[in-house]
């Protein structure tokens, strides 16, 4: 049984909430986690990057010099990789970079990276977030209130466009919902600060 401290966004404490131990408690699994980061990471690659060879660069189709009786190297092309202006040798060619991870692999991802919040203790629940208007400077003050002054990922359950222009300018500081939720920026933010609600919903799709 895994219970936690529930606060509001003063930063005083609302109660306990008991977490799923198979989802918030299992062992972390690092090579796992591993290897849904670099799969995150090559996703996000557009893959776009060329190189002209020397068949691509323009010119260069004369012999520069005839090929004995000079005293120097033989060469067929000024546009030869080893020439200043040739083309490169090997160079990178627009390609894919996406590879898939099967989806038991990817649930264990999620359920270790929220477990390693857990345990490192940098998991941070609030009662609830919530905003009459986009009010940057609110958002600051719960975050002090909290104790927060790393990156920190904020979670909520479903999109709150006065939540989301809240936290828009504050450095390090990023909004996901549960549906959009990564193993890359779990790790990647010191502070993983999630509601009650969102916990429920982390809850129903890990399950």
């Amino acid at each position: 049984m895994i219970n936690v401290t529930v606060y509001d966004m003063k930063g005083k404490e609302a109660g306990t909430l008991e977490l799923n131990e198979s989802i918030f408690g299992i062992p972390v699994n690092m090579v796992v986690l591993h290897e849904a980061v670099k799969n995150y990471l090559a996703n996000q690659r557009q893959g776009t990057q060329s190189t002209l060879t020397r068949t691509e660069v323009r010119g260069g189709g004369r012999k520069p010099w005839r090929q004995k009786g000079t005293g120097r190297a033989r060469q067929g092309s000024t546009r030869a990789p080893q020439w200043t202006h040739g083309g490169v040798a090997l160079g990178p060619k627009p390609r894919s970079y996406r590879f898939s991870m099967n989806k038991k692999a990817k649930r264990l991802a999620m359920k270790s990276a929220f477990s390693a919040k857990v345990a490192d203790g940098s998991m941070i629940v609030l009662d609830a977030l919530t905003f009459d208007a986009p009010k940057t400077k609110e958002m600051v003050a719960v975050l002090k209130a909290l104790k927060v002054e790393d990156k920190a990922l904020v979670v909520i359950p479903a999109p709150d466009a006065n939540v989301v222009k809240s936290v828009k300018n504050i450095e390090g500081v990023k909004t996901l919902y549960v549906n959009t939720l990564n193993v890359y920026d779990i790790m990647k933010h010191d502070k993983f600060i999630v509601t009650k609600e969102a916990i429920s919903k982390i809850e129903e799709v890990y399950a």
